[in-house]
């Protein structure tokens, strides 16, 4: 009984900190929740959000000095969101561990030589 009171708590707890934030909606602290967002970025964003809620991603972007795509995709991986939407170029982006696939080669083996008759 204890160890499965013991693994609810602990999904309820990973499910919390993936919890995404809304970049419209979200204070400063909670902006500061989300990884590789900081004091001073989350104060640039409040500050943007002033003149007027974020239409887009791109809009976003535009906005926010010093993000990027990289730095969105980061964002929104991390569980930043945009009008409910992530990044679209998070869900795109290739892992950096994946090795290239290599090319099948269609070449089929040469056939045997016919045996020689007597």
């Amino acid at each position: 009984m204890l160890k499965k009171l013991l693994a609810a708590l602990a999904l309820f707890a990973a499910g919390a900190a993936f919890a995404a934030v809304e970049v419209n909606t979200a204070g400063a602290a909670d902006l500061d929740s989300v990884k590789g967002i900081g004091p001073s970025t989350s104060k640039t964003i409040v500050k943007e959000r002033k003149k007027g809620e974020f239409k887009d991603w791109e809009d976003f972007i535009s906005r926010v000095k010093g993000v990027g795509s990289k730095t969105a995709t980061q964002f929104s991986t991390n569980g930043l969101t945009v009008n409910g939407k992530p990044y679209a170029g998070a869900s795109a982006a290739p892992a950096k561990d994946a090795a290239p696939a290599k090319a099948a080669t269609s070449a089929a083996p040469a056939p045997a030589p016919a045996p020689k008759k007597p």
